[in-house]
């Protein structure tokens, strides 16, 4: 088997990320809007809500997210109305009542919000669902607005997991990113969420980022666990300038490439494992008794658009600008352009802009590529019981690539399954884009390692 850093160099080229199957470049603005409406209302079992608060009050250069600069708090008023009208055009198509046993606020910065703001919030999701007991209820947080009335607000209103956006604690790698954030910030917004009672705590790293050094990265992931969060996600820096013309602006300055960019990850994996994190795969870290390992073990981890979840098979139903949903077998988009997301709610038209309807063969290969980011195995006899078909000969064009990631030490192929080895969890990507049957050339994406 290869060194780690031979095998990522190996590995390393463009593919998705699979929040999604298919992935949201597939979504069309030609699909039906009526039947996507259609498999929203025509459920009235748990769900999970997102909603999107698309404001932040500066913009870091390097973000990928859908999000907008303002430092005008009435437009937060705006947005919320225009949410609580979203909510009565589903209504009004029959949506039905449901209870929730997931809710995330995502961004944007959902602490862009006031006190007052979030109150109302809460007001316009009891309007229209029920709140299940133990639902994990989620807000993404930016500790450099964040205020210790807004934590307890958040707390008010039910919310038991908080998302922390770290990236990097070196001043130069802060300033060339646009994102001044001392650790004595990130203190404290542990302190106050603690404080009020929220102590599920995830962060949000980046390797990959202009001026990092295996020197002072080390020191970034020092800082981390200093704060003892429960979840550690270490993203790869996605320069994608054709997206995000923002990020152009970071090619004047050095950014670790190959081999470098190879011992940022491997550093950061060998000190979170002394640490006493387990590896869930791709990007993601948690502690033994976290409820994403747990879901791992008992077979409920999913992944969606805000990356490793747990309780599989919930539907989520999202609002706001740019927002995703799900359900058994569409995916559906609001405008990503506010005026546009305001003119359709406005107008009284339910503000879909995009969306897929999948057939069968995209529902198998849903299910397979999903099993590949959440359960690490593929069990043949499963699929083949309930699709009946012969796996090795329905996907015999993946086997060859299979072998050889078998070689490599990637993964094992038995008689009846394909499991994925420690060392595979950081290409469970190149391992889905095999039974990926809408993989195209005339996406970009960014790369996989």
């Amino acid at each position: 088997m290869k060194n780690l850093t031979e095998l990522i160099l190996k590995y390393e080229t463009s593919g998705p990320r699979y929040t999604s199957y298919p992935t949201a470049p597939h979504f069309s603005s030609e699909c039906d809007k009526q039947k996507l409406a259609k498999a929203a209302v025509d459920l009235n079992s748990p769900r999970s809500l997102y909603i999107h608060i698309p404001f932040c009050r500066t913009q870091c250069l390097f973000c990928g997210c859908s999000s907008s600069v303002c430092t005008d708090a009435k437009k937060a008023d705006e947005y919320l109305s225009l949410i609580e009208e979203e909510l009565r055009l589903w209504q009004n198509s029959g949506l039905k009542r449901c209870p929730l046993e997931q809710i995330h606020f995502g961004g944007g910065t959902p602490n862009f919000l006031l006190p007052e703001q979030i109150s109302r919030l809460s007001e316009i999701i009891k309007s229209g669902f029920d709140i299940s007991p133990n639902c994990e209820y989620s807000a993404e947080l930016d500790p450099r607005t964040l205020t210790k009335e807004k934590v307890e607000a958040f707390a008010k209103i039910g919310v038991n997991r908080a998302s922390i956006g770290v990236q990097d604690t070196n001043e130069s790698v802060q300033k060339a990113i646009a994102r001044i954030q001392p650790q004595k910030m990130n203190l404290q917004a542990f302190e106050w969420l603690r404080e009020f009672g929220i102590k599920k705590i995830n962060i949000d790293l980046m390797y990959g980022l202009p001026l990092q050094t295996p020197e002072n990265f080390k020191n970034t992931i020092k800082d981390a666990l200093q704060l003892k969060p429960d979840r550690i996600a270490l993203f790869n820096y996605a320069h994608v300038p054709w997206m995000k013309a923002a990020q152009k602006t970071l090619e004047k300055y050095p950014m670790p490439m190959g081999a470098e960019k190879v011992g940022l990850f491997g550093d950061a994996m060998e000190a979170f494992k002394d640490a006493g994190f387990e590896y869930i795969g791709l990007d993601h870290f948690a502690l033994p008794q976290d409820e994403l390992i747990l879901a791992r073990k008992s077979g409920t981890l999913q992944r969606n658009f805000q990356g490793y979840s747990t309780r599989a098979g919930l539907e989520s139903f999202g609002l706001g600008l740019t927002s995703i949903s799900q359900t058994k077998n569409t995916y559906r988009q609001n405008f990503k352009i506010y005026a546009e997301y305001e003119h359709s709610v406005k107008s009284s038209i339910l503000p879909i802009e995009r969306g897929i309807i999948l057939s069968e063969e995209d529902e198998l290969r849903r299910e397979i590529i999903m099993d590949i980011m959440c359960l690490l195995k593929l069990d043949f006899k499963k699929f083949e019981e309930k699709h009946g078909f012969n796996f090795r000969e329905k996907f015999q064009g993946a086997f060859p690539a299979l072998l050889e990631m078998q070689k490599d030490g990637i993964l094992e192929i038995g008689e009846s399954a394909v499991e994925v080895s420690q060392t595979g969890r950081l290409f469970l990507r190149n391992i889905a884009m095999l039974f990926d049957g809408r993989l195209s050339d005339k996406f970009r994406y960014s790369k996989t390692l």
